[in-house]
């Protein structure tokens, strides 16, 4: 299964311009959007009330730009408030998150979906495991 490598030492410490990152070419994860946190309210912009946040660009964004507007009291991690994050759809959340530090733990945000976030390098990740009918309107 491809979610299953663990970060090593003897992973090559540069890739060279033209490859692509070992998320894709080795893990096999597949490129689902980008949070870009913000403070401006976005037209079409809907809420999710157990995160206390607002979400707009993903369904129109051919590129996947999701916006998230934080309200006060949000329990989501200050890093994911104020740094973008990507995402990646894994086949297997739990093998995905093997040896890797882990920001939130997995939860499931709506029916079918499980999301989890690692910190790559200061950098926060999100990985989302998708089971059985596919959600309208994106989870987090």
């Amino acid at each position: 299964m491809k979610d299953m490598p663990e970060p090593t030492s003897t992973e090559p410490a540069d890739r060279k311009g033209h490859e692509p990152p070992a998320a894709t070419s080795r893990y096999g994860w597949r490129y689902h959007h980008l949070g870009i946190p913000t403070s401006t309210p976005r037209p079409s912009e809907y809420y999710l009330e157990q995160f206390k946040m607002y979400v707009s660009g993903f369904e129109n964004s051919p590129y996947g730009v999701q916006w998230m507007r934080f309200a006060p009291g949000s329990p989501v991690h200050p890093l994911i408030q104020s740094v973008p994050h990507v995402a990646f759809e894994v086949d297997d959340l739990e093998a995905a998150l093997q040896g890797r530090e882990i920001l939130t733990a997995p939860n499931s945000p709506s029916e079918g979906v499980r999301v989890a976030m690692i910190l790559d390098n200061g950098a926060p990740i999100e990985l989302l495991e998708f089971r059985g009918k596919r959600q309208a309107r994106p989870g987090f």
